[in-house]
C-alpha cells in the first residue's frame, strides 16, 4: 500500500516531510500539480473535477490513504472526495486555528489563501474554538503562493510589508501558516512579527495519517525506510 499526497504545487512536500519525518517506513506518492496551480482560482466545480483526476490516479497507484496536502483543496472539495470515493481515507489540512486558541493565543493572526479565508470550513473553525477574550484576524493573501511556487521574490516581499502594515497595531502574538506554502518564507514572516508563535497543521496531519493506519490495523515500526516518488505536473 502506498500514501498519495498532493497539492498544487511544490507547498504539500512541507506537509509530507512531517509525514515522513514520523512514519519513515512507509512508501509515498506525491504529485505536484503545477499543471493547475493556483487552485484558488478555480470554481468549486472545476477544482473537484482537477482533485478527482488525481486521486483517480493515486488510486491506480495503490493508494488506499490520500492526503489533501493542500488548504483550499481540502476546505473546498474533501467532502465531496468522501462521497465520491467511499473507500479511500482522506487527510486533509486546515488552519490551525484550534492550535492558537487552544494555546490560548490573545491576537491570531491567519494567513492563507482568499478561497480558504473565504471558505465556509474556516468560520466553523473559529466558531468552534474560539474564546470571547481571543481576536482572530482573517488575512487573505492574495498571490503569495503563486509567488513562492515560482520565487518570485519581491513580489514576496511587498506581500510580506503590506501585511506587516496592515496588522502591526494589533500586537499580533499568534500566526497561522493556513497555506502549506507558507512555511518556506516562515522566517522572512517571523522577522517582521518577532514576538508572534507561528504554527500550522503539518504535525496534526502526520498524526492523522498515524491514527488512520491504526485504524486500519496498518500500521507498523519498522527500521527499514521505505520509498518516496515525486511526481509534478507541470504547464
Amino acid at each position: 500500500m502506498n500514501i498519495g499526497v498532493f497539492d498544487s504545487g511544490i507547498g504539500g512536500l512541507t506537509v509530507m516531510e512531517e509525514i515522513v519525518r514520523l512514519l519513515p517506513n512507509y512508501d509515498y506518492i506525491f504529485y505536484g500539480d503545477q499543471k493547475n496551480n493556483p487552485y484558488g482560482e478555480k470554481t468549486d466545480e472545476e477544482l473537484l473535477n482537477i482533485t478527482s483526476s488525481i486521486v483517480d490516479y493515486l488510486i491506480s497507484r495503490d493508494c488506499h490513504i490520500i492526503v489533501i496536502a493542500c488548504n483550499t483543496a481540502t476546505t473546498r472539495c474533501m467532502k465531496k472526495l468522501r462521497v465520491k470515493y467511499p473507500d479511500i481515507v482522506f487527510i486533509g489540512t486546515v488552519p490551525a486555528v484550534k492550535v492558537a486558541c487552544d494555546n490560548d493565543s490573545r491576537n491570531t493572526l491567519v494567513l492563507a489563501t482568499p478561497a480558504t479565508i473565504h471558505s465556509e470550513r474556516v468560520q466553523e473553525l473559529i466558531l468552534d474554538n474560539k474564546k470571547e477574550t481571543q481576536n482572530i484576524y482573517l488575512a487573505p493573501c492574495y498571490g503569495l503562493a503563486n509567488a513562492i511556487e515560482f520565487n518570485e521574490n519581491d513580489k514576496i516581499d511587498m506581500i510580506l510589508l503590506d501585511l506587516h502594515d496592515t496588522y502591526i497595531d494589533k500586537n499580533i502574538d499568534c500566526i497561522v501558516l493556513g497555506c502549506t506554502h507558507y512555511p518556506y518564507i516562515k522566517d522572512s514572516i517571523q522577522s517582521l512579527f518577532p514576538d508572534a508563535v507561528l504554527v500550522d497543521g503539518n504535525n496534526g496531519v502526520a498524526r492523522e495519517v498515524r491514527h488512520q493506519l491504526q485504524l486500519m490495523d496498518r500500521y507498523e515500526e519498522s527500521d527499514t525506510v521505505g520509498t518516496v516518488e515525486i511526481i509534478f505536473d507541470r504547464k
